[in-house]
């Protein structure tokens, strides 16, 4: 008789640990020293990331999830130059901070924002550029070719000038404009140094969601910590 009663309390042990561990399994991974990633995902409306703050917002928020809430995260995103008031214009160089920024994994991608922007030196790639939960970012030979990482930037990290929507009217529309993209795997139709741009490699087709997954990307963007 115990042994009747003894084997369904086993059983319904064992699920409750399988489903303990199942859900561990689903945790993010927990990287309190990540200092760089590329988004796992977007708020889901294209372009439309709620202006430059609201993608600040969306790297804190998936920081968080694995224990890197505790710093300040920027996105990597510029402006379009102001020309009624240039001094407001947002250079994405400029909001990163200093560095040196490393992965999930401990990579170093960069050691300083001049490093970042040279494209010799710097360590973004497939095998680097992960996002927050350490996954690669499908690039070209995927099925799924999501590489194109939002950016806004000319390569140097600066804004395009005022009269060249390149940010889908800053980050506040899924429908006027377009936005410039660079290949989070340095991978292209052509090769070129422009196909090997990590930060501004093409235009998108537009704004929306279907827009930026027609040209190769997901809505995807940079978040760094600001050192």
């Amino acid at each position: 008789m115990h042994r009747s009663v003894r084997l369904p309390m086993l059983a319904s042990l064992a699920l409750v640990a399988l489903g303990g561990i199942a859900q561990a399994q689903q945790q993010p991974p927990q990287a309190p020293n990540t200092t760089f990633f590329v988004t796992s995902s977007g708020p889901g409306k294209g372009a439309e990331l709620g202006g430059i703050e609201g993608a600040d917002a969306h790297c804190q928020k998936l920081a968080a999830t694995i224990g890197a809430g505790g710093k300040t995260w920027h996105a990597y995103l510029s402006s379009n130059t102001n020309l009624a008031a240039p001094d407001k214009t947002v250079n994405a160089r400029d909001r990163i901070g200093k560095g040196p920024w490393q992965n999930v994994k401990g990579d170093v991608i960069a050691t300083s924002v001049d490093d970042l922007h040279n494209d010799t030196s710097n360590k973004i790639n497939t095998n680097t550029g992960l996002t927050e939960r350490g996954q690669k970012i499908p690039g070209v030979g995927y099925i799924l070719n999501a590489h194109d990482m939002m950016t806004g930037s000319q390569p140097d990290g600066r804004a395009f000038p005022g009269n060249m929507n390149m940010t889908c009217n800053n980050y506040t529309s899924s429908t006027f404009g377009k936005v410039e993209v660079g290949h989070v795997d340095r991978t292209g139709l052509a090769d070129t140094a422009q196909a090997h741009s990590w930060n501004s490699s093409h235009q998108s087709r537009d704004c929306s969601q279907e827009g930026l997954i027609s040209t190769g990307g997901n809505a995807l963007f940079y978040c760094f910590a600001v050192q």
